[in-house]
């Protein structure tokens, strides 16, 4: 039995013949990382042998060695890989990892997601398709799993992971927080509490959009952040300049900055 090397992507013994230019490599990123192009797994029809180089037809073990060419082998995407509890989705086209008891297919996201999220998520019609929008590769067939925001946007999980790492808390395609900020937000209500403004902007508010619930509303001014006064979120931002109350009239008094973001 042939031992499994692979490469830095998948572990099995054998070469995919390219469909498209004739050459071998051992997995289709191999491939394009090499070519000016890119290979169509679904044509692969042929594989050499790792251990005795011969020439056959794609399938899981070896017609003369009879080596196993990956623990694992799916006849439709040509997939060879150490066992992973892998699965074939048919809705997605491609191999997930699994097993498949803990996943299922929405139909409206076109995408395999963890069975706690049955019932529990926003659906966004064929949001897999998309790119992340943080790296802007592919989601939908990348060996990188998936994080769904609260918003329904999908982002690769090594993204997601980078954007908490940074503080970056905001999906980048809606601005809509990407987890629960609840606490945060009472982070900056004790601070704002502990931090009065000066006396010339005591009272002045301004109009802000939250990008948590979408309401417009005018709520206080303050540095450190303006909090949505429907849903409680600092996740807002700026619509148009201080409203100053005039302390002789009732009249108010407008200024003009550049719109901005919170935090």
């Amino acid at each position: 039995m042939a031992s499994f090397v692979g490469c830095q992507h998948y572990v099995r013994s054998c070469r995919l013949k390219a469909p498209c230019c004739g050459n071998l490599y051992v997995c289709r990123l191999c491939h394009d990382a090499e070519e000016n192009h890119q290979m169509d797994r679904f044509k692969v029809r042929e594989v050499v042998c790792s251990a005795c180089d011969t020439l056959q037809k794609a399938q899981k073990t070896c017609q003369e060695c009879h080596a196993q060419f990956g623990e694992y082998y799916c006849d439709i995407c040509h997939l060879f890989d150490k066992d992973k509890k892998q699965y074939h989705c048919q809705p997605c086209g491609i191999c997930r990892i699994g097993p498949k008891e803990k996943y299922f297919h929405c139909q409206k996201c076109n995408l395999c997601l963890a069975q706690d999220l049955r019932g529990n998520h926003k659906c966004v019609e064929n949001v897999s398709r998309q790119n992340c929008p943080v790296c802007m590769e592919d989601i939908h067939t990348s060996r990188i799993g998936a994080h769904v925001l609260p918003c329904g946007h999908l982002l690769h999980k090594t993204c997601f992971d980078d954007m908490v790492r940074t503080g970056a808390y905001r999906c980048p395609l809606c601005m809509h927080s990407a987890w629960n900020m609840e606490e945060h937000w009472e982070i900056i209500d004790n601070d704002i509490a502990q931090s009065p403004m000066p006396t010339e902007y005591q009272g002045a508010t301004v109009k802000v959009i939250c990008n948590d619930c979408q309401s417009h509303c005018t709520v206080p001014f303050h540095v450190l952040g303006m909090k949505c006064a429907e849903c409680g979120s600092y996740n807002t931002a700026q619509n148009g300049g201080l409203i100053q109350q005039q302390h002789h009239s009732d009249s108010y008094m407008e200024n003009e900055p550049e719109p901005q973001d919170q935090h």
